[in-house]
């Protein structure tokens, strides 16, 4: 049993790096709340949560998460994370490229009685599609000819 808030979470990732999503959630409590703004989640669910780490852990087979720093502050951690890794899979709307991505990310997590009750989720989107090889998607293109 994990008994400090940065235990839990250093648990939770230490699930995650090892592809054990169901590890993982086990540490989240079924009624925790998930903010993951760049997916435009909020007021979210442990569903959702779940539904990043099996997406995560399924395309990216090769998956390194490195802590760079780790915060806790009562009863919440904040982590700046690195996720590395080359897809395999389609991930988070993204055709499969097989490119190498590395993305930082910084994760909030509220903790309570060693259950993750809160996530937090924020990285930059653009510079996780450029990573993946999407055109960018800030720009408007303009398709077919002129009239």
């Amino acid at each position: 049993m994990n008994e400090t808030p940065t235990e839990t979470v250093r648990a939770f990732l230490a699930a995650v790096r090892r592809r054990d999503t169901d590890a993982a959630m086990a540490l989240v409590s079924p009624s925790a709340e998930a903010n993951l703004h760049p997916l435009r989640v909020r007021n979210g669910g442990a569903d959702d949560i779940r539904a990043l780490v099996t997406s995560t852990v399924n395309a990216f087979p090769d998956l390194r998460l490195t802590e760079r720093n780790l915060l806790e502050l009562g009863d919440v951690v904040v982590v700046e994370l690195k996720l590395e890794g080359t897809q395999a899979a389609d991930y988070l709307g993204v055709v499969n490229q097989e490119k190498h991505i590395d993305v930082d990310q910084a994760w909030r997590f509220t903790v309570d009685t060693a259950a993750i009750t809160g996530v937090d989720a924020y990285w930059c989107q653009n510079q996780l599609y450029r990573r993946l090889a999407v055109k960018r998607l800030d720009e408007v293109a303009i398709v077919g000819g002129a009239a």
